[in-house]
């Protein structure tokens, strides 16, 4: 990926482009390069953030959705940013979430893709096998619809995390934090405009996820992409792009009368 990582303070982010704040938040095992085709397209209308989430690196205490809600909202404030249209995959989406739910002043609009906070099928319900890196091909393809987007460089990422003790226990922590901050029952207190874009062949949240998410959120909208899997915006980022520029456009729009 070409843009350079920024430093400020103790946050780690990339940031590109002019205009209200389009932050992206990844997953478990999620990384910047997740998201290279929408900074790509965004960096043109927004300013298109990406923090670096500290999934590994916060003490045990804090190893928790909650933690890296924390975490995030110390971000947000420490850059004085406004007007965020602020986005999740898997993980990153329980996050976004849980900030919404308590911190919604700075956050204009919410889109989750993929996110965990209802039900999730994932890393956490049989713990990996260290050393085993065929289990670790096979859970990793099983994020897409298409299994060769688990290529070598991701396989291999993710295989040296699981093979570090101390990097296993913090995954295995946010795993079960997430199953845990069931969000259910405050999901009706979202009254921000939330746009769900969902993968019709996710295995890890699947399709019913978004059904309940779009049907426990009041003012949200839900489009299904066919083929395709648990991160949309990695999959097939032409029509993610296309599905998530109209949200915003639509939402300028509707401001603006």
């Amino acid at each position: 990926m070409d843009y350079s990582i920024k430093q400020d303070g103790k946050f780690k982010f990339i940031e590109e482009g002019e205009g209200e704040p389009l932050m992206m938040l990844h997953g478990l095992f999620g990384a910047l390069s997740n998201f290279k085709d929408l900074i790509d397209y965004f960096k043109s209308t927004h300013k298109v953030v990406v923090p670096i989430l500290p999934l590994l690196d916060l003490d045990l205490l804090h190893t928790s959705v909650g933690g890296l809600q924390k975490f995030l909202n110390k971000f947000i404030e420490h850059r004085n940013y406004q007007n965020i249209h602020l986005m999740g995959n898997s993980l990153g989406g329980h996050v976004a979430l849980v900030h919404v739910l308590k911190k919604p002043e700075r956050i204009k609009s919410l889109i989750l893709t993929g996110s965990s906070g209802l039900f999730e099928h994932g890393m956490g319900d049989s713990y990996p096998k260290r050393g085993d890196k065929e289990y670790i091909r096979h859970k990793t393809s099983l994020t897409f619809y298409d299994p060769a987007l688990a290529t070598e460089d991701l396989v291999n990422e993710v295989f040296e995390i699981t093979n570090n003790r101390m990097k296993v226990i913090k995954i295995i922590a946010l795993a079960k934090s997430a199953i845990r901050n069931n969000l259910g029952q405050e999901l009706n207190q979202i009254k921000l405009p939330t746009c769900l874009i969902w993968g019709n062949n996710d295995t890890i949240t699947p399709p019913f996820v978004g059904e309940e998410f779009h049907k426990l959120i009041p003012n949200s909208e839900l489009h299904f992409i066919d083929k395709c899997g648990h991160a949309p915006m990695m999959e097939v980022p032409g029509e993610f792009n296309k599905v998530l520029s109209g949200f915003l456009n639509r939402l300028d729009s509707s401001l603006a009368l």
